[in-house]
């Protein structure tokens, strides 16, 4: 901010300018270095106490050049000090406001409620996309840390109608109870599903009782970090490469290649094709890993297998090339 930059080289002026007047009264009038920095003092703020000793003519010069210089540094400081309040002030207006904007045109997004390790790095995929998502922090604090980027982010407790209501759960597609503790997922589950029985609800677990309960209370699936991360380490001892091209497939690691899920909607040049005849993996570059459909997944889908409308592909493939496969399933132009 250019108001806090000025203001801090008016503090350097005036802290060398108070080290000259000191010396100035000290080697001219024989002062004592304190009674020195007393009449600085009193001389850059205006008080207008009687002098310290009697000025010689000389000092009385050397005084009248400090006033000059002090009360007009005084003075730029106060001024560069209420134009950094009332930039940080506008700065912190108009960022609520816009953040606001964002969230009331929110739609069909998700809602991740906590800004912790596992929100984040939900949020970072969601960007990745990019999806349109919230996040719900009660911790000031932290949420500030996020305000200043492009993420959404609402101040509140999202245990409670109010804070999801603002962020629009009535529109929303999803949603993340992300938070530390299972206590507080489990109101999060309860009080969501409550306002949008269509939401699609994923729940932290960290203990692995919590899991049923939050099942239970309306989640559609749990996921349990500390779970995840054993079943991780012990892959990486006994399959390292296969866990390497997961990797490489889902973050981008090494090359750019990612597994997507594209649903094949009614009117879609490939409904009712089979896989051969698609020619989605000549034409497209792309491979289809499997097929999801109400009855189950049909992983390594034969080259005569059909694609129907309602069809899930699982399919890998340049970030570009499922885009544009996933825009054509959709039977859009």
């Amino acid at each position: 901010m250019k108001a806090l930059r000025n203001l801090r080289l008016i503090g350097i002026a005036l802290a060398t300018l108070t080290l000259i007047g000191m010396a100035g009264f000290h080697f001219i009038e024989g002062w004592p270095w304190f009674d020195g920095f007393y009449m600085v003092v009193t001389t850059f703020t205006t008080i207008g106490y009687q002098e310290t000793h009697p000025l010689s003519h000389a000092g009385r010069v050397f005084n009248l050049a400090l006033i000059l210089a002090g009360v007009s540094l005084v003075f730029l400081g106060i001024g560069s000090l209420t134009q950094a309040l009332l930039e940080f002030e506008l700065r912190d207006f108009f960022g609520r406001r816009k953040m606001e904007r964002g969230i009331d045109r929110l739609n069909e997004h998700y809602i991740i409620c906590g800004a912790g390790r596992v929100g984040r790095s939900a949020a970072r995929e969601l960007a990745r996309r990019p999806a349109p998502f919230v996040i719900i922090e009660q911790n000031e604090t932290k949420a500030a840390r996020f305000s200043a980027g492009e993420w959404l982010i609402l101040v509140g407790d999202a245990t409670q109608e109010q804070t999801l209501r603002q962020a629009h759960i009535e529109r929303a597609r999803g949603l993340v109870a992300a938070t530390t503790t299972d206590a507080t997922n489990l109101y999060i589950v309860l009080t969501a599903r409550g306002l949008n029985p269509r939401l699609k609800i994923i729940a932290r677990a960290s203990e692995d009782d919590a899991e049923k309960h939050l099942l239970t209370a309306g989640a559609d699936s749990v996921v349990s970090p500390y779970h995840f991360a054993g079943q991780r380490i012990a892959q990486s001892f006994l399959r390292p490469h296969v866990v390497s091209f997961l990797d490489t497939a889902t973050t981008h690691l090494g090359i750019d290649l990612e597994i997507g899920e594209i649903q094949v909607h009614q009117g879609s040049i490939f409904s009712g094709k089979t896989i051969e005849t698609s020619r989605i993996r000549q034409d497209r570059g792309v491979i289809i890993l499997a097929i999801k459909r109400e009855q189950g997944m049909h992983f390594n889908p034969a080259s005569e297998d059909r694609i129907e409308a309602g069809d899930y592909l699982i399919a890998m493939g340049e970030p570009s090339q499922l885009r544009q496969l996933e825009q054509m399933a959709t039977g859009q132009p």
